[in-house]
């Protein structure tokens, strides 16, 4: 199983080479100039040419990139064009809350997506299968800026002042200010080192971090801030999940061994949850893979109409300013984050069928 996945890894290695290399060159190819972008349309030659020697554009693009491919190699994104900071600081603190978003979407679509698709498929045609089919319709109907919109409203509009009502935008609720756990454990920490960006990296998921630290306080006012979101983002795949439960579950209860568990008087819900379900999965978790992609690009609506500081509204942001580093940056570690969700699916299909398990 190591060998597998090693061997995976190894694989993606080309694949990464060959994203950066697109996102190169691509983000150079959108009309415009960073320093016309960053410093306006009347910015003078002069200061226009200073702008780009600074920040090395006035280097060939062969040279551009075997100059960022070296940095790369040393984890190094080179410096931020709009903000002059490194780009390593500032996927450390935007890049956990798009992750956080993209997970707990993911988790409230797999639950509830899965939950619709067995009560559909335990009684085909039936009220219950409509009903459900209809709910899943519906979901994957409405756009994640529309539905993100009329949740804000309704929520954070029509019921303030009700115990119904939840935070329409942000992260946290004004004056609550979250303290590492490193910090509250006492842990001694070299700073700008490696262990030291990476604890702060796992200190920005607020959930988490509340969590082990046992700050309730910031704990509840995160999930807060959190639900409408999830909810917006989750419904599509929470839909795409229910319909292929339904289909694949179908077709699993149809075959042989199943009317055979029947045959013997074995309970329904014994049929599906013992011989059925776990047959059914495999194309479902193909499905999580897949969605835990689109969540990841989902983001961009769902941050940028809920007021969240994520990745997605980050990197928007950073194309319009020309800002390449960023760009780049972004673009790689949302790549690297699809390689690792495959990895993941690939390996779970030898625990859900022993007889594709990789030698």
């Amino acid at each position: 199983m190591l060998g597998y996945a090693a061997r995976r890894l190894l694989i993606s290695i080309p694949v990464l080479f060959g994203i950066l290399v697109v996102t190169f060159v691509m983000a150079r190819l959108i009309p415009g100039e960073p320093c016309r972008a960053m410093l306006g349309e009347k910015a003078s030659a002069a200061t226009c040419e200073a702008f780009t020697e600074r920040f090395g554009l006035d280097e060939p693009i062969t040279t551009q990139f075997f100059i960022y491919m070296t940095n790369v190699a040393q984890g190094d994104f080179g410096e931020s064009i709009r903000f002059s900071r490194p780009v390593t600081q500032i996927l450390v603190e935007r890049f956990p809350l798009t992750i956080e978003l993209a997970l707990l979407a993911l988790i409230v679509a797999t639950v509830v997506g899965v939950t619709l698709g067995i009560l559909a498929a335990r009684k085909p045609n039936s009220l219950t299968d409509v009903a459900t089919m209809i709910v899943a319709n519906v979901g994957i109907s409405m756009p994640v800026f529309w539905l993100g919109l009329m949740l804000a409203y309704l929520f954070g509009v029509l019921l303030r002042g009700t115990p119904f009502w939840l935070p329409p935008s942000g992260r946290l609720s004004a004056g609550i200010i979250p303290v590492p756990f490193y910090e509250v454990w006492q842990w001694q920490v070299a700073a700008d080192t490696t262990w030291a960006k990476f604890l702060e990296f796992l200190s920005n998921f607020y959930i988490f971090n509340a969590l082990v630290t046992g700050d309730w306080k910031t704990f509840s006012d995160a999930v807060r801030h959190m639900i409408l979101p999830v909810i917006a983002l989750a419904t599509i795949p929470m839909a795409v999940i229910a319909r292929m439960t339904r289909s694949s579950l179908l077709d699993v209860l149809g075959r042989d061994y199943i009317r055979t568990a029947r045959a013997k008087g074995v309970p329904q819900g014994d049929v599906v949850r013992k011989h059925a379900l776990g047959n059914a999965m495999l194309p479902v978790v193909t499905i999580l893979g897949l969605q835990m992609g689109a969540l990841l690009g989902g983001a961009v609506l769902t941050e940028s109409v809920f007021g969240l500081a994520g990745v997605g509204r980050m990197l928007v942001e950073a194309i319009y300013a020309r800002d390449y580093p960023v760009v780049q940056a972004f673009t790689v570690m949302i790549a690297v984050s699809y390689v690792i969700i495959n990895l993941i699916v690939d390996l779970s299909y030898s625990y859900l069928d022993p007889r594709i398990r990789p030698q």
